[in-house]
């Protein structure tokens, strides 16, 4: 099966099939732009709640933000009920500008799924149909598609990602991407690629894989395992940007992996501490920062006292000094090459849901509040 080189959603082409995604606290304005710089690709908002948006709540509101050079704006919105949720596609196209959305049914945390919300609502076929409808009909005047990303299902025994495939490809969304994991796994275990494969031969628009892409060679594997139309990247490329130039590479038939020495891992630092402090002042900027050190030097000789003054940093100027210490011709890691990053945790005995959410696979969830405020950690 050939490579393929680009990425068609809609009206949407992405040079290269790879899709940064969304996660909350992460993929603000400054590391997309971060990430943008190191090579092509479509580089989702952090999650943002439909409610919060249509009741122009301040923190959602705070969390649109784009940089300058964004020419692709891409959100990823979050509800439970259709109408707010197409209230808020509206509000994206028309007043913010955003020329994809893609809708949030994957998220596996227990204070979305205990509202039947996130990985838990695709159990509801009816409500998700509603949703999805909704979106693409409020979007369609814009020319603004429309993708869903889930997961396989709740659990082993409660498995939803074929029904969803369907649902989206009948109310007309430009894509799906599978996160081939259950929500009682979260992050735990292995990703299941059979199923996202599974899930490319029972749909006919593009399918897009998610799951335990560590290094471009992973994204090569799954697209010529799975036959999905491009892949989604999300804990593989924390503290390690590069991965997208890593990946734009590998699909346009190059065989280049960077291994930064120290010194270059100390400059990306530094680089992305001042976009984030461009983006919302230096005192915030450098507190948002710290949460990166220590993906950033995973692996690296650094020691613990280097370590944690950096995570306490509180200026440039600081940092700068700090960076200085760091030896900048320590080689790579190459032992944390192809290793999981970020959080993993353990399989959960049993997902929070909704009293009798299992009972109905075709009821509307009309009971279900939405959110008004942001939902972290999704």
């Amino acid at each position: 099966m050939p490579l393929p080189t680009s990425l068609t959603l809609g009206s949407v082409r992405v040079d290269t099939p790879v899709v940064l995604a969304p996660m909350a606290g992460i993929t603000n304005a400054a590391y997309r732009r971060l990430c943008a710089e190191q090579g092509a690709g479509l580089y989702v908002c952090e999650m943002i709640t439909s409610r919060g948006l249509v009741e122009r709540d301040e923190t959602t509101t705070n969390m649109l933000v784009f940089d300058d050079l964004e020419t692709v704006r891409s959100v990823q919105l979050y509800g439970t009920d259709p109408v707010y949720v197409g209230k808020a596609a509206e509000i994206l196209c028309a007043e913010y500008g955003v020329a994809h959305i893609d809708l949030n049914f994957g998220c596996p945390v227990p204070k979305v799924t205990r509202k039947g919300g996130g990985g838990a609502l695709p159990w509801k076929r009816g409500l998700l149909g509603e949703i999805l409808e909704h979106a693409v009909a409020a979007a369609t005047p814009y020319d603004v598609p429309v993708t869903m990303k889930t997961r396989k299902g709740i659990d082993d025994d409660h498995l939803t990602y074929l029904d969803a495939g369907r649902l989206a490809q009948e109310a007309g969304c430009a894509a799906i991407a599978l996160h081939g994991r259950t929500v009682a796994q979260a992050y735990s275990g292995a990703a299941d690629w059979d199923a996202i494969g599974a899930l490319v031969e029972h749909v006919d628009i593009p399918v897009l894989g998610n799951g335990d892409i560590w290094e471009a060679a992973d994204a090569l594997r799954m697209v010529e395992e799975t036959g999905v139309a491009g892949v989604v990247v999300g804990r593989g490329c924390l503290g390690r940007p590069w991965l997208f130039r890593d990946l734009a590479a590998a699909f346009a038939g190059e065989t280049v992996a960077t291994l930064p020495s120290l010194g270059e891992v100390a400059s990306m630092m530094r680089r992305h501490a001042e976009l984030l402090c461009e983006h919302m002042g230096e005192e915030r900027g450098c507190k948002e920062f710290r949460k990166h050190v220590s993906w950033y030097l995973k692996g690296f000789a650094a020691g613990g006292e280097m370590r944690r003054s950096l995570a306490l940093v509180s200026s440039l100027t600081s940092l700068d000094a700090l960076l200085a210490d760091l030896d900048p011709a320590e080689p790579f890691p190459v032992q944390e090459l192809g290793s999981p990053r970020g959080r993993q945790g353990s399989p959960r005995d049993r997902v929070v849901l909704p009293e009798g959410w299992l009972e109905d696979r075709d009821g509307s969830g009309c009971h279900l509040q939405e959110e008004t405020t942001e939902v972290t950690g999704g």
